[in-house]
């Protein structure tokens, strides 16, 4: 083990599920409120989420109530103008009550069991403060998992006026870890069409 601390276990995180986009390739619609395969398709990230992880947090802007109907906290982002995935991060490492969050987004129904423990595997192995995942081919930013220490420097990276995932994840130590194997962990709906295609 890299570290000289005890090993970071599941109990030290916090899953986030980030619905708080404000849809703009999906007409308006709330990504994560549309039907796939007869449920919500934040429900399928939910059934995911919570077979490797029993906190759960959801990142939403609109629509409050009905997220909130599905048994998790409910947080908005504190940053205003839906600023993108950075604000729902930053909203989630104050609400968090873990030394972690590990990030989903809501329309990305199909998920990896392992995704948890092979992330706290990378942490535990070596130095890296971020674990971000990645495809084989390139990084997924929105798939890491993040100290919730690192608050200060992702508000001051906002206040910034900066919004890419990346640019911030270049100030600190990161580690990927490869799901190659899985492809279809990363197919996400951006589009109706998507979801026409997928279903």
């Amino acid at each position: 083990m890299g570290r000289d601390m005890k090993p970071i276990t599941r109990d030290d995180v916090t899953i986030v599920i980030l619905a708080g986009g404000k849809g703009r390739r999906m007409q308006g619609e709330d990504k994560g409120l549309l039907a796939y395969r007869e449920r919500p398709l934040i429900q399928h990230v939910i059934d995911a989420a919570s077979r490797q992880c029993q906190r759960i947090l959801i990142n939403a802007n609109r629509n409050q109530d009905q997220y909130q109907a599905f048994g998790y906290p409910v947080i908005a982002d504190l940053v205003p103008d839906f600023p993108g995935p950075l604000a729902g991060f930053f909203s989630a490492m104050q609400a968090a009550s873990t030394d972690y969050i590990l990030t989903l987004p809501c329309d990305g129904p199909i998920i990896v069991d392992e995704y948890l423990a092979s992330m706290l595997t990378a942490l535990n192995a070596g130095d890296a403060e971020i674990i971000v995942a990645g495809d084989g081919q390139r990084m997924q930013p929105v798939h890491a998992l993040i100290p919730v220490n690192l608050s200060d420097s992702l508000h001051q990276f906002l206040a910034e006026g900066e919004r890419k995932i990346v640019l911030w994840y270049q100030r600190h130590r990161i580690a990927m870890v490869e799901f190659a194997e899985d492809s279809g962990f990363f197919t996400n709906i951006n589009s109706l069409e998507d979801l026409a295609a997928l279903a």
